[in-house]
């Protein structure tokens, strides 16, 4: 072999992945004749940025010709739960493989075979010619094939994946991954393997046997007898099957030899073109091609060198860069409003010229469902920003129409090239929406989200809170123009020179802040979170929001009814038990009863000098035996439900659409959590009977049902998935009754016959743990003595190490860093973790302890309402998501869809993430809320 053969090293990218990746991750654009080409865009960027920096001498991309393979003749059930392709993406293919074409780099694929058993029989080639390998791909399918002179590179994470990446994902080296992934199977690609058979369990019998067959044979001879080893023996023969499936074929007839793969330089002449066409200015502006130029392709570095970046970049929209740093100082106004439609087309030109363009509307209301556009507010530069009033009363004239002004901005909203700028993206669309403006702007960012999926926890996330802190600028505010109190005026009120001077300098603040917060993304690696996550769930929230919820007003009266009989009930055996009558909504009278009148003990007065007399000082007595706190505290309870929720969801109901519309806050909380407000419906209570009668207020639509999924101990599962509890994890992954086998663990007694007392102690400690309890804590909780919960809370310590080590390491990240990371990379901070008051710091310890489970929690369900629109649109089904509870998801759907709608959202939400414990979610259907949940 030569020198030059020597060196040989090829970089094979895994096209399909990179084809459904930019599909997922790009929101809808089209390019000028109307064709959508989101996924050519996010793929031609990333071949651009790959081809540019790659390190390799050879190149190529190999893409899957085709769905059916000969895996389909050996298994015809292989794959065949997979849904088609999306409607829009499939005429992408052909544009992709153009791309491909057009940078000169070779696009393989060949009938009959899986792009997977391409890169196989490449990799063997380049093995057998004494080369190197790299496959840019983070396919768990595609790390068997990790060895000598064969490598992977995640193009997400930039991070190369060799055998101890393999050890740490499948427990055994590349050579034995085809095994484990046999017994293990695959729901995705519908590859059976053994039920029950889990990784790490596939992995330690690998480790005890050695081989697929040396565990079958085990199976039939000197296995303990158990019900894994049933399992072996049943489905040994699934299991077999699912090894020819697994494993790639190295041996594949090579289209193209390697020795014509070599890298060249693209040619301007045929790349220029095709980029102009599909209208990606932006890209042939980085390869230096706007004058005809080609941009040289760096030298290829020697064998081995990682020093060049391999990346799949964030999906970027084609937009504007940073301003210099002239314009970044421009005055703040004035501004100027628009009242023709000249005036307006210009001015619109200028921010279609620019490729950016910050959007604000101004309402007569804060509700997106009901509030009219009074006008709109458009930036296109620092201190270049305008207001388009239609309420407002114009000196020169009637002004412009505002179906005028909505016409002349409508190509704008549609224009792929044009990036659309938010603060708070939701209810602005929502209310263009009722103006006129159709659904489907893109591309968008939300400065809002920008900023919260950096730093959610640590500050406010308004335009003023955001200008203050990042601009220097104090700006004129929403009260500033309308005033406050009584005198505040609607906006559609306010004088044209003081609403121009608001609404403009929202809009010039906006566009000034994404330049100033855009860029943090990728410094603090929130890139992908706010992308492929808050982004994402813009349209899809909005949806919600629209849609609504339908309930039965009367129920809802009949339960305050009772609520209200209830409740005058329990005043009168109060004020007996109180020996007078008081007002029991009186924080003075009630302490004056408890501590003055009755004597009870452990009274304490405020700075003021009032008795406190909050929910835990009546908890307390309550748990002491004393009968008066608790039948208050019941009172107290009865008067909450009626007025939040059965008199105030009648109210809630929208005249026209006859439901009730909640609001989705999406930056309120510290742990990327969703939040429901105007009504909140987040906190109806989930296991109290008051609370089940008031989910059956919750209805379907005639000839519809509701379906509820949800997450079953998700943070517990997140636990033993990030504290690394090889008994959690195992037992997780064995479907036991987790609490059962925490009590077996803890106090050392059989799970089977358990005492139903032993096994809520339990689950008492498995839930506190997550939020930090203390020993007294626990003992109130328990009704022991807080010596026994000191032993229980140590006992637990002792048997799982892991989880101490876990809330030690998880305090210090927040005393280090300030916030703590959940398991995908959302930053929550913890801003009281270094405080000088003891309480206020345990308090903070104790969030940073149970933030990155609930943090967590919130990304996976995120991720999976990203992905169900799609997938219940792609399996052909009408249902539409209604509700998010925390853990839990609400749909309505046609009664003959409801069980198919079921199954596939199960599917979506239990795959939406990958842990090391298997993600579990339980529907339910029903006619009412209460009947699915």
């Amino acid at each position: 072999m030569s020198d030059a053969d020597s060196k040989l090293h090829l970089i094979l990218i895994d096209g399909s992945g990179f084809i459904f990746r930019a599909y997922h991750a790009i929101p809808p654009m089209n390019r000028p004749d109307g064709t959508q080409v989101n996924a050519v865009y996010g793929f031609t960027n990333m071949l651009a940025r790959l081809l540019k920096d790659h390190v390799g001498t050879h190149f190529a991309v190999i893409f899957d010709a085709g769905r059916l393979t000969f895996r389909n003749r050996l298994y015809p059930d292989y794959k065949a739960h997979r849904p088609p392709a999306p409607d829009d993406l499939i005429p992408q293919f052909a544009l992709v493989r153009q791309a491909t074409a057009a940078f000169g780099v070779p696009g393989i694929e060949l009938d009959d075979w899986e792009a997977d058993d391409l890169i196989a029989s490449y990799a063997a080639e380049v093995r057998r010619l004494g080369g190197r390998c790299t496959i840019v791909s983070s396919d768990k399918d595609l790390m068997q094939l990790i060895g000598d002179g064969v490598d992977m590179l995640d193009p997400m994470k930039q991070k190369p994946i060799g055998a101890a990446e393999v050890m740490e994902k499948f427990g055994v080296t590349p050579d034995r991954v085809i095994d484990v992934q046999a017994l293990i199977g695959d729901s995705v690609d519908n590859v059976p393997g053994v039920p029950g058979i889990g990784p790490k369990t596939a992995a330690a019998l690998m480790a005890e046997y050695g081989s697929l067959e040396a565990i079958l044979a085990a199976a039939l001879g000197d296995m303990k007898a158990s019900k894994r080893r049933d399992a072996l023996v049943e489905h040994a023969e699934a299991a077999r099957i699912s090894r020819k499936l697994v494993e790639l074929s190295a041996s594949v007839p090579l289209p193209q030899p390697v020795a014509e793969l070599g890298a060249r330089d693209w040619e301007a002449e045929k790349l220029l073109p095709f980029l102009m066409e599909q209208g990606f200015r932006s890209i042939a502006t980085r390869l230096g091609m706007e004058a005809g130029k080609t941009a040289a392709r760096p030298q290829a570095a020697a064998p081995g060198d990682r020093s060049a970046p391999f990346g799949a970049p964030a999906p970027q929209p084609e937009a504007a860069t940073a301003p210099d740093g002239e314009a970044a100082k421009a005055a703040f106004g004035p501004y100027q409003a628009v009242s023709t439609r000249e005036a307006l087309t210009a001015f619109l030109a200028e921010a279609t010229q620019g490729g950016i363009i910050a959007i604000g509307v101004e309402t007569d209301g804060v509700e997106a469902i009901r509030a009219a556009l009074v006008g709109i507010a458009l930036a296109s530069g620092p201190g270049r920003a305008v207001y388009v009033p239609f309420g407002q009363d114009l000196l020169a004239g009637p002004g412009l129409d505002p179906e005028d002004a909505i016409a002349a901005l409508l190509p704008v909203l549609a224009d792929p090239g044009v990036l659309k700028v938010f603060h708070n993206a939701k209810f602005d669309l929502a209310v263009l929406e009722r103006a006129g403006v159709p659904a489907g702007t893109a591309p968008l960012d939300d400065t809002m989200l920008i900023s919260y999926a950096q730093d959610a926890g640590r500050h406010g996330h308004s335009v003023a809170e955001l200008s203050a802190l990042h601009l220097g600028h104090t700006p004129i505010g929403f009260e500033g123009a309308t005033g406050t109190g009584r005198g505040r005026l609607t906006f559609a009120a306010v004088p044209l020179e003081q609403a121009t001077a608001y609404a403009a300098e929202d809009a010039d603040l906006t566009l000034r802040l994404w330049h100033a917060l855009r860029p943090g993304l990728r410094q603090t690696k929130s890139l992908s979170l706010y992308e492929l996550m808050e982004r994402r769930l813009v349209p899809i929230l909005l949806a919600m929001e629209q849609e609504g919820v339908s309930v039965d007003a009367n129920e809802l009266r009949r339960l305050s009814a009772d609520f209200a009989e209830r409740m005058a009930t329990q005043e009168v055996e109060i004020h007996k038990l109180a020996g007078r009558p008081f007002n029991l909504g009186s924080p003075k009278q009630l302490g004056e009863i408890l501590f003055d009148e009755m004597k009870l003990p452990g009274g304490k007065r405020s700075k003021t000098g009032a008795w406190g007399t909050d929910a835990s000082v009546l908890q307390d007595l309550a748990e002491q035996g004393h009968a008066l706190p608790e039948r208050l505290l019941q009172w107290r309870q009865l008067a909450k439900l009626k007025s939040t929720y059965t008199d105030a969801l009648v109210e809630e109901i929208d005249p026209v659409t006859r439901r009730v519309h909640t609001r989705f806050a999406m930056a309120a909380t510290t742990t990327g959590r969703l939040s429901s407000t105007e009504p909140n419906l987040q906190n109806i209570p989930i296991r109290t009977e008051e609370g089940g009668r008031i989910r059956r207020a919750f209805v379907s639509e005639p000839g519809h049902l509701l379906v509820s999924a949800d997450y079953s101990q998700i943070e517990l599962r997140l636990l033993a998935h990030v504290a690394d509890l090889p008994v959690l994890r195992e037992s997780f992954r064995n479907g036991e009754d987790i609490h059962a086998r925490t009590a077996s663990e803890v106090f050392g007694v059989p799970m089977a016959g358990m005492d139903p007392l032993t096994r809520r102690r339990a689950k008492a400690i498995n839930f506190g743990i997550i939020y930090g309890i203390s020993a007294f804590g626990l003992a109130r909780q328990l009704q022991i003595e807080p010596g026994q919960a000191k032993r229980y809370i140590e006992a637990y310590f002792e048997r799982y190490p892991g989880i101490r080590d876990y809330m030690e390491s998880t305090k210090e990240e927040a005393r280090a860093n300030g916030f703590v990371l959940t398991p995908f990379g959302r930053r929550c901070w913890i801003p009281g973790i270094a405080d000088k008051n003891g309480a206020r710091r345990a308090y903070a310890e104790r969030q940073a302890i149970n933030a990155p489970l609930q943090g967590g929690g919130a990304d996976i369900i995120k991720r999976a309402m990203v992905k169900l629109p799609a997938a219940l649109r792609d399996a052909g089904l009408a249902a539409r998501m209604l509700l998010q509870v925390h853990d839990e998801l609400m749909f309505e759907t046609p009664e003959s869809e409801a069980q198919a709608t079921a199954a596939v959202i199960q599917d979506v939400m239990q795959n939406a993430a990958e842990l090391s414990v298997p993600l579990v979610v339980e529907t339910g259907i029903g006619a009412s809320w209460a009947e699915a949940h």
